[in-house]
């Protein structure tokens, strides 16, 4: 995937979906949960359990979803997430072999960063967006809306802190999209394996940021 195709989904989609989950079962059934109300990027920990064949499978029963990973620590990481079909990757941090590794083959790598600095080294490395991890740290919303005089050229990703109340307000304050995780699969609902609960979050998400189908 061409890093403006990437670029076009981001922006069509608005919402990346992170599952890490610690039984593959669960993981593909929170995937399909958020899939049936319409959330078309999934990302899957690396260090979930059985990440490799969760994304193999979800790739083959969700071809209307992009499927990705993250959590991605290392080359080795890169390139076994490569060969289970990941269309797109992410990092929580800055490793300019990874970030070659994935450039090489055309699959968008979203590196980690947090601040100006790394963000901006990020950049310069060849990437498409840069994941500022973790948003909530440093102020959240207002932190991405100060990064906006500077840096506004950047396209960026806010994830942890991100919930179903201020997801717009990322989006307001000028992030491309933004990462969702323990707040659109809440803990009980997955002990409970309430699917349905998980599908209205996404359903809610997906009203709250307008995000179409």
């Amino acid at each position: 995937m061409s890093n403006q195709l990437w670029l076009s989904q981001l922006k069509e989609h608005k919402a990346i979906a992170v599952i890490r989950a610690p039984e593959i079962t669960l993981g593909y059934q929170m995937a399909l949960a958020v899939a049936s109300e319409g959330i078309k990027l999934i990302e899957i920990t690396w260090n979930s359990h059985r990440a490799a064949e969760l994304i193999s499978q979800l790739r083959a029963e969700l071809p209307n979803c992009i499927i990705g990973t993250g959590t991605l620590l290392n080359l080795k990481h890169i390139q076994e997430a490569i060969a289970a079909g990941a269309q797109f990757l992410f990092t929580p941090h800055v490793d300019l072999a990874m970030i070659q590794a994935a450039v090489a083959v055309d699959i968008p790598i979203v590196p980690g960063a947090l601040s100006p600095t790394e963000i901006v080294t990020a950049w310069h490395s060849g990437v498409s967006c840069v994941k500022v991890f973790p948003v909530e740290a440093l102020g959240g919303v207002q932190y991405i809306k100060s990064l906006q005089g500077p840096l506004g050229y950047i396209p960026l990703i806010p994830t942890g802190g991100i919930t179903l109340e201020n997801a717009k307000d990322f989006l307001q304050a000028g992030a491309i999209a933004v990462g969702i995780s323990s707040q659109l699969f809440p803990k009980k609902f997955v002990e409970a394996r309430n699917w349905q609960g998980i599908a209205q979050q996404a359903k809610n998400l997906r009203q709250i940021m307008g995000i179409g189908d």
